[in-house]
């Protein structure tokens, strides 16, 4: 029941919730993207959904088209605004993502959709991690996320498709918070050091 019915009802009805109750903090940030980038606020991007359809991910923009003198794109550190970086940290880039989840193309919890071309590359069995919708958060981003190997997120992604329940995404969402609150906490320290740095100097 959970699985057929409940998992995509709650979805929609929370992102319906989360979209009206940030929507201030999502038009902050669009005039503030608007200002920065001088018009680019969304960055979208193909991506694999369920059974391997290929839907348009869309972002709030965090890096600036800037090229070389060849026309090339400059590396991400190079292009990676301020701005974005704060939208990362909290992971504030990723609201759009719930418009997507009100129509039934992601989940808030599922395996994170990759990159179009990783398909052909896949092993076999790796490709089952697509017979679920993707996720804003899952389980292998609770366990480390960027700190893992593929083979790591990969088999952590695996597992969750095969045993995922109410339970578990129980689980997964109140990691999901810890780790945001532990983030804000974790800079509130690194102001607080800084500051009394900058005291202790003068």
């Amino acid at each position: 029941m959970y699985r057929t019915y409940f998992k995509p009802l709650i979805d929609s009805i929370a992102a319906l919730a989360l979209i009206f109750f940030s929507l201030p903090i999502q038009l902050m940030i669009c005039i503030s993207l608007l200002c920065y980038n001088r018009g680019s606020i969304f960055f979208f991007q193909q991506r694999p959904g369920k059974n391997e359809r290929i839907f348009t991910l869309i972002k709030f923009k965090t890096m600036k088209d800037l090229r070389d003198h060849d026309g090339n794109l400059l590396s991400d550190p190079q292009r990676l605004t301020p701005l974005g970086t704060f939208l990362r940290k909290y992971s504030l880039d990723e609201l759009p993502q719930l418009y997507l989840i009100l129509i039934g193309k992601m989940s808030f919890i599922g395996p994170r959709p990759l990159l179009v071309e990783y398909l052909e590359k896949y092993p076999p069995h790796v490709r089952n991690r697509h017979k679920l919708k993707p996720g804003m958060t899952g389980w292998a981003q609770v366990h480390g996320r960027n700190n893992q190997s593929w083979d790591e997120r990969f088999s952590y992604d695996l597992w969750y498709v095969e045993h995922y329940s109410l339970q578990i995404d129980f689980i997964i969402i109140k990691k999901t918070i810890l780790q945001l609150f532990s983030k804000n906490k974790n800079q509130k320290n690194w102001m607080e050091k800084y500051k009394s740095n900058v005291k202790n100097t003068i």
